[in-house]
């Protein structure tokens, strides 16, 4: 009963475009556009490793660090990427780009580029930041995280203000951009990212004596800034969302609440993705897969030196009074840290706590880990830096270091990873879903073409795409009142009367209904995490089976409708007739007349 806008809603820009390419280009006969599709995201990955070698390689100054870093993300690609077994994730599309955009930028801060360089290499942060931007609906997080990268940089002297503040103002005009290309997007406008950029630059015309004093004065002038930025982010976006009536990312907030224990609560939608083990913290046993090709060790090795180092320069940035000249003066001083170095550095840390504390974020922790552990390993910097603290400095030993290390890592991985490579490779596998196929046959042949399906998220999509059916809701859920509606529909697993459940589907104009059994009799998840769990608890009633229930939670007054409507009793028979079954899905139509 409503019309979607997917250009608005939806992150489908780049299958517009794909479409259209497909259609203009003379290859119809050759490939089919489900190859295409899938080729054109396999070469788009190809790209993303381009970008992380060409990132370590401006990092460290030789090809050779470029090599490991592909190395390293081919032989752990079970932590690096998920494209191999879901290949149209939006994350698919936008981390090409996204890496392409962290090789720009290291290259954008080095010092002395010439004027062509410079805005050349602006253009490439633009456009790879409004790509990505455009590809995928997480991206002003992610930019909030590279924002804050900027800010505390920025703030320890360690970039150049001018250069930062050019960075700001692509983010700002990237988001900006897509939010116009998807018909002014509330949650774009509402979002952290620009309420927190627009802060950092008033804020720093308010405080323009920040950088000078002694190391007390200075230091209390920058926790001053962050106080001013972070009230005046909380304000501004307070108010955005006030005047935009903007609810669409409030499941996130009430998530974030939940998880990093400021409360307990009974939210469905927070539930759903507090219970969901992609949005859990990461797995140990990640770790341990890193360590098998010597990846994690080489991380921690590069990121103490480079930590201890950044320490260094931001005490003696904070310790006497800047100016240019100065800053980059290293000659008088032991430790140095370039600026692209430290924003990397600053980047993996903040992407790492990301990771930790989401896995379905480790993604981008784990790719750009393979690129700063053989930087590390390769750059002439941080062994200098080790060998002048044991005091076995020595410029043959430090071209030996950086070459030698590097080479035998790279051997080690081919010996012990190449043959199970090839291996996989030489796999064919299929996916075979029998029930499924059944299902949308059956809906093609027995169903009126502006039929209405009410169900799961996932299996609906399915539906719309195989059949063309109308639904009466779908997995995009960064909408509020597409999430009431899922809410809503979902009482078909919950402990509702016959009644109750058929007038809630035919407010929304529902026709037929789709039960299945793996979410009704669910195991996957623990006690309260289930789904029929989830909306029991938001309903106040007591869940099933063993354990213990909160004292303020009642038995329901009706049993649960998925089970108790396939005993054909009349209180269901009345509203609900059973059209289709196999094993794993139930069908019924709903009466009209009553």
């Amino acid at each position: 009963m409503r019309t979607v806008n997917l250009l608005q809603r939806m992150n489908i820009y780049q299958e517009v475009f794909l479409s259209i390419l497909y259609r203009v280009l003379p290859i119809q006969k050759y490939i089919e556009p489900v190859y295409f599709y899938i080729y054109t995201l396999f070469g788009l990955q190809a790209i993303y490793v381009t970008a992380l070698y060409i990132t370590s390689w401006l990092l460290s100054g030789t090809w050779l660090s470029g090599l490991l870093a592909a190395f390293w993300y081919v032989t752990n690609r079970i932590d690096t990427t998920r494209v191999e077994f879901t290949i149209p994730l939006r994350e698919n599309w936008a981390l090409p780009f996204f890496a392409i955009q962290i090789a720009a930028i290291t290259y954008f801060l080095r010092p002395n580029l010439q004027p062509l360089s410079q805005r050349l290499t602006l253009l490439a942060i633009f456009i790879s930041t409004f790509l990505f931007s455009l590809t995928w609906q997480f991206n002003q997080f992610m930019m909030l995280m590279q924002a804050l990268v900027l800010f505390i940089l920025d703030s320890l002297d360690m970039l150049p203000a001018v250069k930062v503040t050019w960075l700001y103002g692509i983010q700002l005009t990237g988001l900006l951009l897509v939010c116009i290309l998807q018909f002014f997007n509330s949650m774009i406008l509402g979002s952290l990212l620009i309420s927190f950029n627009l802060s950092v630059l008033i804020a720093r015309k308010l405080q323009k004596n920040l950088k000078t004093g002694s190391f007390l004065n200075r230091l209390g002038k920058l926790l001053l800034h962050l106080f001013v930025v972070l009230c005046l982010t909380l304000f501004l976006n307070n108010i955005i969302k006030k005047i935009l009536n903007l609810k669409s990312d409030e499941h996130i907030f009430k998530f974030l609440k939940a998880k990093f224990g400021f409360g307990a609560t009974r939210d469905f939608d927070a539930n759903l993705y507090l219970c969901e083990e992609a949005f859990g913290l990461l797995p140990f046993n990640t770790f341990e897969r890193l360590s098998d090709t010597l990846l994690f060790y080489a991380y921690i090795f590069v990121l103490s030196i480079t930590v201890i180092a950044a320490l260094a320069v931001a005490f003696r940035n904070l310790s006497y009074s800047t100016n240019q000249q100065s800053m980059y003066k290293m000659g008088e001083y032991t430790i140095g840290l370039k600026p692209e170095t430290a924003y990397n550095l600053i980047h993996t840390i903040l992407f790492g706590f990301l990771a930790l504390s989401t896995m379905r974020m480790k993604y981008l922790w784990t790719s750009h880990m393979c690129v700063f552990a053989s930087f590390g390993l390769c750059s002439p910097e941080i062994w200098e830096l080790l060998l002048k603290l044991i005091h076995l400095y020595n410029p043959k030993r430090i071209c030996i270091m950086r070459y030698s290390i590097p080479i035998l890592i790279l051997l080690y991985l081919c010996y012990k990873f190449w043959p199970g490579m090839m291996d996989e490779l030489s796999e064919l596998r299929e996916f075979y879903d029998p029930d499924t196929v059944e299902l949308m046959n059956w809906i093609n042949s027995n169903t009126p073409r502006k039929a209405v399906f009410a169900g799961s998220m996932q299996l609906l999509a399915g539906v719309k795409l195989c059949t063309g059916r109308t639904l009466t809701n779908h997995p995009h859920y960064e909408d509020s009142s597409l999430r009431e509606r899922t809410k809503a529909v979902y009482q078909i697993y919950a402990k509702r009367a016959p009644e109750e459940v058929h007038a809630l589907l035919r407010s929304f104009g529902t026709d037929y209904v789709i039960l299945e059994d793996s979410i009704c009799y669910e195991r996957r998840h623990r006690r309260g995490c289930r789904l029929r769990d989830l909306l029991d608890i938001a309903n106040g009633h007591m869940m099933d089976g063993p354990g213990e229930n909160d004292p303020d939670l009642k038995l329901a007054g009706h049993p649960r409708f998925c089970e108790e409507i396939k005993r054909n009793l009349p209180p269901y028979t009345a509203y609900f007739t059973r059209v289709f079954q196999n094993k794993t899905f139930h069908v019924y139509k709903l009466s009209r007349n009553k």
